[in-house]
């Protein structure tokens, strides 16, 4: 089991109480009495406010005031009123701290409860994918750019119908509780509909008149639909969402494009043409990668974005939940701190893919393995 450690700037904090009252004291008994470093104790509770809990902050409170009657009685304070005065200070600043550690457990509480609620109804909406649908196996990576949560935009689903395998992923203008709305509308049209509709742009238009009615002013959801049926290839529909990659089994990358960009769901009810579907040939020891804008314009400290086809190659690892984890662990690295924006990757495979088809060295350029 791994154990988290606490943030460095949190611990900083943790100890910073016991350091001021060290180095008043150090500074009142090296200065003596005419200085006044007395009053200057009371910020060992004041910083015990900022982390921790009201016991703790009452604690050393009560070191403080300790050591506030020892330092005065050692200055000879008490003879006049500025031992008293400095006890006030302390103990007056000790309670406003006690009060204000209340109030910010009570807030993060509060906020824990939230986010508890957001990730539970993230997870029914965003179900895990089946691990195996048909011929085929997919994984999912899910990484939220809001900070300590799963909670975002982006959306996936994958659905077995009577007419193929049909997967679907979205991003969702906006971020939150209003994004993971919009993004419940869309995948339960999507749910719905792909068992019923005969075609892939018949379900794209199920999905475009679902949208139309939920999202109000320019709200938007870029997605693309993929279908695999029994036949070798696959057809995509695409309503302004990037381009999914596929990984020949020689080790190219392509990045089939539409044969003419749609507007994103949402917009597309503007007397505007609607996508058309495109067939891309897909088979056995190929691997089919559909992803977000959040993958592919993440950038590093240089501003270069992610070279998602040059890193193709990690896709090689047999285990395509490993595979998956090792990209999703790059694009970290590559971002070297947090996401600016969601990023989900669903990964599609044929079931008994070798990883590397038919031993043939995969050549990926300048990432080759040396």
């Amino acid at each position: 089991m791994t154990v988290k450690k606490p943030p460095r700037n949190v611990t900083v904090l943790s100890w910073m109480p016991f350091a001021v009252m060290a180095v008043v004291t150090a500074g009142d008994l090296l200065s003596g009495p005419g200085v006044g470093f007395l009053p200057l104790v009371s910020l060992g509770p004041a910083f015990a406010g900022l982390v921790g809990g009201w016991r703790r902050t009452a604690l050393i409170g009560a070191a403080s005031l300790l050591l506030c009657v020892v330092l005065g009685v050692y200055d000879g304070l008490f003879e006049e009123r500025r031992g008293f005065t400095a006890m006030a200070s302390v103990a007056g600043v000790t309670g406003v701290g006690i009060a204000a550690a209340l109030m910010r457990s009570r807030r993060e509480a509060e906020l824990a409860s939230v986010r508890s609620i957001a990730e539970v109804a993230q997870r029914v909406l965003l179900r895990p994918v089946p691990r195996t649908a048909g011929p085929l196996q997919t994984t999912v990576s899910y990484t939220s750019a809001v900070a300590d949560a799963h909670i975002g935009g982006d959306l996936y689903e994958v659905v077995a119908s009577p007419h193929g395998i049909r997967v679907i992923v979205g991003d969702v203008q906006g971020k939150g509780l209003a994004a993971v709305e919009t993004a419940a509308v869309v995948l339960g049209a999507f749910r719905e509909a792909a068992h019923d509709e005969p075609d892939l742009l018949g379900l794209g238009e199920r999905l475009e008149r679902s949208v139309a009615r939920e999202l109000e002013g320019e709200k938007f959801v870029t997605a693309v639909l993929a279908e695999i049926g029994s036949g070798h290839d696959v057809v995509f529909l695409n309503y302004g969402h990037p381009a999914p990659m596929v990984v020949r089994a020689d080790g190219r990358t392509d990045f089939p494009r539409p044969p003419a960009y749609a507007l994103p769901l949402g917009l597309g009810m503007h007397e505007t043409e609607g996508p058309k579907p495109y067939r891309v040939p897909f088979a056995p020891g190929e691997q089919l990668l559909l992803y977000t804008d959040g993958v592919t314009e993440t950038r590093d400290a240089d501003g270069v974005f992610y070279p998602l086809g040059d890193r193709s190659r990690l896709l090689d690892e047999p285990d395509a939940d490993a595979a998956l984890s090792a990209l999703r662990e790059d694009l970290m690295r590559h971002a070297e701190g947090p996401l600016h924006d969601d990023a989900a990757m669903l990964l599609v495979r044929y079931r008994g893919h070798p990883g590397v088809a038919n031993g043939v060295e995969r050549d990926h350029g300048r990432d080759r393995d040396a």
